[in-house]
């Protein structure tokens, strides 16, 4: 998004950032000055040359930012990334040119100095509820299915139908989700990455079978771009707070905005099963209700039957979460085989069939 830099707005941050008054003299692309007030929709990645007084003295300063792009920099926020690394590291590396500030366009074209963070924060609005979570583990533990189970099931599956419904902008950012569901820090490398040299039957040679065939799906899923669309990122139990009845408001929205419906559906629906083999090691009972009637809800409201060719990846990187001895130190070893056998199957199966989950669980 371009903006106009004021040079009065300019001469106020500076001021500020220096404790002392600024006069701006010249700004303009840098190398080519330009003696007006205001630079017109520069845009991002335009380098801007800012001369001023400070003290009495003359001094020149250059202005940069960044344009969005598919490098990983499709999101205001991987900018910011960049820009915050820029100023904290180059001040660390023998004659680099030193940053004197890192800051922000508001949107009145106001300059906001974010030099001195060391750490950033979120404030947000505080919701009532209990985590669904708490609903999962009764469920576990007590064989009985109430009505308000199923509705609240129901709810949650109708809430994806409908978020998923908007497209996504630009084919770009599916190729970077699916990249970033096998590579990201966060997702199928960085778990496995987290996993000891060896836990149990967990080998580096077992992961390393995982990792390659996760590969391989990333090539298989590149094409199908048009299966962008709007989705929560981590939709997992404890992100979800449900009140009285079936009212609930969900929480904490991860990797961008953008991604393939079978990461949502795959997070949830897993941990019905996960919660299902702690109780005795297979799919079984109240949870494999629920887990069958939100594949079929799923299915039959969105239409998306795609969604079982693509769901391989999106359950072994749940999968992996799950089987960690990191996230989850006290699970038995029959539990993590049983995962692990599950991961392996549904990445060597081209169509997943929500149906033959135990038998995905034998290996």
């Amino acid at each position: 998004m371009p903006f106009s830099l004021n040079k009065n707005a300019l001469q106020t941050y500076l001021s500020s950032l220096f404790s002392n008054p600024v006069k701006v003299l010249h700004v303009g692309p840098l190398g080519l000055p330009v003696e007006s007030g205001k630079v017109k929709g520069y845009g991002y990645g335009l380098p801007i040359q800012i001369d001023y007084m400070l003290s009495g003295k003359r001094h020149r300063a250059v202005l940069e930012t960044m344009h969005a792009g598919p490098f990983g920099h499709e999101h205001m926020a991987d900018r910011a990334q960049v820009q915050l690394w820029n100023h904290d590291a180059f001040k660390n590396l023998p004659k680099h040119a030193q940053s004197l500030d890192v800051g922000a366009f508001q949107k009145e074209g106001n300059l906001l100095s974010l030099g001195h963070a060391k750490e950033f924060f979120t404030l947000m609005d505080f919701y009532e509820g209990a985590g669904y979570f708490e609903d999962l583990e009764r469920l576990r533990d007590h064989p009985e299915l109430t009505d308000l189970d199923l509705r609240r099931a129901d709810a949650l599956c109708d809430y994806l139908v409908e978020i998923h419904k908007p497209a996504g902008p630009d084919p770009g950012l599916y190729l970077r989700h699916i990249r970033e569901l096998i590579g990201h820090g966060e997702c199928i490398m960085g778990l496995m990455d987290s996993y000891p040299a060896q836990h149990g039957f967990i080998t580096a040679k077992l992961l390393e079978e995982i990792e390659q065939k996760c590969v391989t799906w990333r090539w298989r899923l590149k094409e199908k771009t048009s299966r962008l669309h709007q989705s929560h990122g981590d939709f997992h139990p404890w992100n979800i707070l449900f009140r009285e009845g079936a009212d609930f408001t969900v929480l904490d929205r991860s990797r961008g905005e953008w991604g393939d419906p079978a990461d949502d559906l795959c997070c949830l629906t897993m941990n019905y099963f996960f919660f299902s083999l702690q109780r005795n090691e297979q799919l079984k009972g109240n949870l494999e209700t629920l887990f069958l009637r939100f594949w079929e809800r799923y299915l039959e409201k969105s239409g998306d039957a795609e969604i079982l060719d693509v769901a391989g990846p999106y359950f072994a990187f749940r999968g992996l979460v799950m089987a960690s001895p990191l996230w989850y130190p006290h699970l038995s070893e029959g539990v993590r085989r049983k995962l692990f056998n599950f991961i392996q199957s549904v990445l060597d199966t081209p169509s997943f069939d929500p149906k033959k989950v135990n038998l995905y669980c034998e290996g």
